[in-house]
């Protein structure tokens, strides 16, 4: 866990390591008025977790644009564990744990990279530290606009997911596998979602109720988990690198066929046609074992 200073049992300070801006990445969450899962409020952000079957409510700021100050807003403390297990939780959402240093070093030569690190400097990947919601997210994702992606994701939480309430505020919960996996196509299917979309997150949640899915099956290597996330059905490699990329963490997780990817060469090249896979792997030669973050600030240009 990352150095972190306790002010009380509802106050704690994490401190980060450079290049990181809090601002830089309050403002990658504050890109759709749609998201159910945070709220943000000023300049700090709100959202409920759940660890270890309990949920509780905290708020995230920055003083001094570095640091991160959490507090706890339930009344009653957790116990030491439990709020320790929170602050591994934020630090893996905030992506604190990767030392962005050789990335910006490279970063500031490549001709498509040097401008979006300038612009974005101190930004992290925001993670998607639970797997059934990256999952989940990444399906929803698949072939729709960003704009309905996040309608679809709203119906889905608070159709089967639990919430908090503070301040005449609803904080919401993501849903559980298992709740999940006990409804039908036709529930799903009256979110707005189409019949094969409702299939394969039944099927991923079923495979995560019946424990033959997790993080630890994924392990740790980047082709062995892709082969795996790929072997299930309604999981392509676009999907499965998204996974791989916002919730297991590997750096070289790779979206190559990603559409906002090409979109962003395209922009910055001032090009009219969409650049081929071989004229890409070119491309991202130089940033081999930082792809991932490559692809985040580039997507980050356009969104």
């Amino acid at each position: 866990m990352k150095s972190t200073k306790w002010i009380n049992h509802h106050h704690a300070i994490i401190r980060t390591d450079e290049p990181f801006s809090f601002q830089a990445n309050l403002a990658y969450l504050k890109r759709s008025t749609n998201e159910c899962m945070f709220y943000i409020e000023g300049g700090s952000v709100i959202r409920a977790i759940e660890v270890e079957g309990q949920a509780c409510l905290i708020r995230i700021s920055s003083e001094n644009d570095s640091d991160l100050w959490v507090r706890f807003l339930q009344q009653a403390p957790l116990d030491k564990d439990m709020r320790y297990k929170v602050i591994t939780y934020v630090c893996d959402w905030f992506d604190l744990y990767t030392d962005l240093s050789p990335f910006y070093s490279m970063a500031a030569l490549d001709p498509l990279l040097h401008q979006p690190v300038s612009h974005f400097y101190g930004l992290r990947v925001m993670g998607i530290p639970d797997l059934y919601e990256a999952l989940v997210w990444g399906i929803l994702g698949q072939q729709i606009n960003l704009s309905y992606a996040y309608t679809l994701k709203s119906r889905f939480v608070e159709r089967f997911g639990s919430a908090i309430d503070s301040d005449g505020i609803t904080f919401w919960l993501f849903p559980k596998a298992d709740t999940v996996a006990s409804s039908s196509i036709e529930e799903l299917m009256n979110l707005g979602m189409t019949r094969r979309k409702a299939e394969y997150l039944l099927s991923v949640s079923q495979l995560l109720t019946d424990r033959t899915l997790s993080k630890e099956h994924l392990g740790n290597d980047l082709k062995t988990a892709e082969k795996q996330l790929t072997s299930i059905r309604g999981i392509g490699p676009w999907t499965a690198n998204y996974v791989l990329m916002r919730c297991l963490r590997f750096p070289n997780a790779f979206p190559i066929d990603d559409v906002g990817l090409h979109n962003a060469i395209k922009f910055i090249y001032g090009s009219e046609r969409k650049p081929t896979k071989t004229e890409i792997c070119e491309i991202a030669k130089p940033w081999r074992g930082f792809e991932s973050y490559a692809t985040f600030y580039l997507w980050r240009l356009l969104y």
